[in-house]
């Protein structure tokens, strides 16, 4: 099985700007954290196996011990306000040599870089906890000023009355959203302080290990997203995320600024199934049982807001959100999610029939089967139980209960979908083709390897289509990847990931190292990776490509090509696109969800991605007033087109949402899934192309 796991979820990532206030840095030996000769030991073993196993032959040297050093202020100061342009220029003695320092097993580096950010952000916090009441007292709302929200390319402040300035406009911004969202004076410095003091700990209890993990992640990191160091205690938690026997609601998180962001939801955990969570989410809060006071997790570590999000199984969590789709950070809501265990039996290929009309009103019957992972259950496979589980046996079951009952055509849907088994993919492959290869494999040695279906056996040979979305990756794409190249199927729906690579993990005389060794490509010779699986015809995209999967990662590998290798075609679609992609047009330009889908895609567009935000009250809830006025108006322009009653006020569709009941959401859960306009619409297209390709046959007997 490839290892997949989002890079994020291994990299202690340290606090951000608004967490931080400055004062003057006071050393102490008994503050400063050291390295222990185990660590010094293990730092040696990283840069061996990195030099002599990583896919790509990356040399330890001068230029990457320059971009070493870079990565690690960034990790440690992302947002260029914790240290001083002072502190930077007294580092630059170490950009040349980390390389040399670090094969040596030598630390100090990293350690001295690190004590001098705790001193200055442990003086900053405490400055902030004693100060925190009179400066809110004398914040002047009505001054026209305004805040950069990301200084990642900045200059480091000159002096501390500089970074002094930064740091109250951080403050003055925090304390601008929670008046907008309603909150009394008294409260925003409850909250405020407790949000400070809770960070003065934390930033407190970090130890060495901390330390040792980031630094040397830093260095990582520059190899490729996937390859990483797991601390023991990280290394305990890939092993519970990896067996799925976890007790939790079932999402993969990451760090991201100040805030904890949801990547995506594992199909039928907790969280898939309350309907209430989705993908791009950022978790603020976090409460325990239904009455249990919200606990604030701004600018928490990762794995402390993962401890809190866990727990027994049938026990409620409250977690406080800002959705993906919320006009302003201000717009938040609290959701409740029962805990439970997700089972591999949830995890399993189901099917569905859907009815599709065509443009001559004849209806024809499309099966659907949703493969939301690619499983297997190995234990029970070296058991040799005949009636061991897994995705390939589970869809050909499904596959001929659908024909017996007489569909025209099959959808695999693999939204979502991120990936799992290689052999399963490889496998289902082989129920859609005769023979003939599924995917190549090259090795950190060039050697390539490559999964085939060996012999000619029975195979599905109907028409097919197979949808996808940004979330859909590594095994998912050698599939789709496959179905494209041999012009067995049609893909539609967004580009794929782009997760082309595969890891492995190696023992370390402390932890492990997650190192990326092979890279797939497809039969045609193209990665998957970088790029991913590019759709015949695209659907409007939800997330954003930029934000979103593979290409979105620093310093992720590129897109290559390595030779083809011979393979049938079964159809000709290129042939039939234009006339599928006319009329897919001529349906979504008329169909008033679609319209709403991208005229709310081109509304995140034009609200997102601002440089600069106002500190004035005044222009900052004009600009939430008119927001919601934009939202307004495209709701209703799809409720008229629908014929549905219009809203008088955008709060009264948030009403709505907050008054249903557990039942009232699991019946609209059911409801979206049935009127689901990507799989609707990919149903059309299929029954589309099924004539287009009898018309075809015919011209070409």
């Amino acid at each position: 099985m490839a290892l997949t796991i989002h890079p994020k979820l291994l990299l202690l990532i340290a606090f951000t700007a608004s967490s931080f206030c400055y004062g003057a840095v006071h050393s102490t030996n008994e503050d400063s954290l050291s390295p222990t000769r185990d660590q010094s030991i293990t730092g040696i073993e990283v840069v061996n196996q990195l030099s002599k196993r990583h896919y790509l032959d990356i040399r330890l040297n001068d230029e990457l011990s320059s971009r070493f050093f870079d990565q690690y202020l960034n990790n440690l100061d992302a947002n260029r306000s914790i240290f001083l342009k002072q502190d930077i220029d007294e580092f630059e003695q170490y950009r040349f040599h980390l390389d040399d320092s670090l094969k040596r097993g030598n630390l100090s580096p990293g350690y001295h870089i690190f004590n001098r950010y705790r001193q200055r952000l442990t003086a900053r916090l405490e400055t902030a906890v004693k100060t925190l009441s009179q400066q809110i007292d004398d914040f002047d709302f009505s001054k026209d000023e305004q805040i950069k929200l990301d200084r990642k390319d900045s200059p480091w402040p000159n002096s501390s009355t500089e970074a002094e300035d930064l740091w109250r406009k951080n403050i003055k911004n925090s304390v601008l959203n929670l008046r907008i969202a309603g909150k009394e004076t008294e409260k925003i410095k409850e909250l405020l302080s407790k949000r400070y003091k809770n960070q003065l700990s934390r930033i407190k209890q970090l130890n060495n290990e901390d330390v040792f993990q980031l630094y040397i992640n830093s260095l990582t990191q520059l190899y490729d997203p996937h390859t990483s160091y797991l601390s023991p205690r990280s290394s305990e938690n890939f092993n519970i995320n990896m067996s799925l026997k976890l007790e939790g609601i079932g999402a993969v998180l990451q760090r991201e600024d100040d805030h904890t962001k949801v990547v995506r939801l594992v199909h039928a955990g907790p969280a898939d199934k309350s309907g209430q969570l989705q993908p791009a989410d950022r978790i603020i809060g976090v409460g325990q049982g239904k009455t249990g006071a919200i606990e604030d997790v701004i600018g928490w570590r990762l794995d402390e807001v993962v401890q809190l999000i866990r727990g027994k199984k049938n026990t409620t969590v409250r977690l406080e959100i800002i959705p993906v789709d919320a006009k302003s950070d201000v717009n938040t809501k609290i959701i409740h999610i029962v805990r439970d265990e997700v089972k591999l039996e949830e995890q399993s290929a189901k099917k569905e029939i859907i009815e599709v009309l065509d443009n001559k009103n004849q209806l024809h019957k499309v099966g659907i089967i949703d493969v939301p992972a690619f499983y297997i259950d190995f234990e029970a496979l070296r058991r040799r139980d005949p009636n061991y589980k897994s995705t390939t046996r589970d869809v050909h079951r499904l596959l001929n209960e659908l024909m017996e009952e007489g569909v025209s055509g099959i959808i695999i849907d693999l939204r979502d979908n991120g990936g799992g088994s290689l052999k399963e993919a490889n496998e289902l492959t082989g129920l859609f083709i005769d023979y003939g290869p599924t995917v190549q494999i090259r090795h950190a040695s060039e050697r390539i390897f490559r999964e085939q279906k060996l012999s000619s056996t029975p195979y599905y040979d109907g028409p097919l289509l197979v949808l996808i979305n940004r979330l859909s990756a590594s095994a998912s794409e050698i599939f789709a990847g496959a179905m494209q190249d041999y012009q067995r199927a049609i893909i539609v729906g967004g580009q794929s990931f782009g997760k082309g690579t595969v890891q492995s993990l190696s023992p370390l005389r402390q932890g492990q190292l997650k190192l990326t060794e092979s890279k797939f490509y497809r039969i045609s010779g193209d990665s998957t990776q970088h790029r991913g699986v590019v759709p015949d015809i695209n659907f409007p995209r939800l997330y954003n490509v930029e934000r979103v999967g593979e290409s979105a990662l620093d310093d992720a590998l590129e897109w290559d090509q390595i030779n083809s290798v011979r393979h049938r075609k079964y159809f000709d679609i290129p042939n039939v696109l234009a006339g599928l992609q006319k009329n897919h047009t001529k349906r979504t330009d008329i169909d008033p969800d679609f319209q709403f889908l991208k005229d709310q895609i081109q509304f995140k567009k034009e609200n997102g991605n601002k440089d600069f935000v106002s500190l004035n009250e005044s222009i900052r809830k004009n600009k939430s007033a008119h927001t919601k006025q934009q939202a307004l108006t495209l709701e209703n322009k799809r409720r008229k087109a629908k014929g549905l009653d219009l809203l008088a006020s955008i709060e009264d569709l948030n009403k709505d949402d907050a008054e249903k009941t557990e039942k009232d959401k699991e019946d609209q859960k059911n409801k979206d899934d049935n009127d689901d306009i990507y799989l609707s619409e990919a149903g059309h297209i299929l029954v589309d192309a099924i004539k287009l390709f009898r018309q075809e046959m015919a011209s070409n007997p």
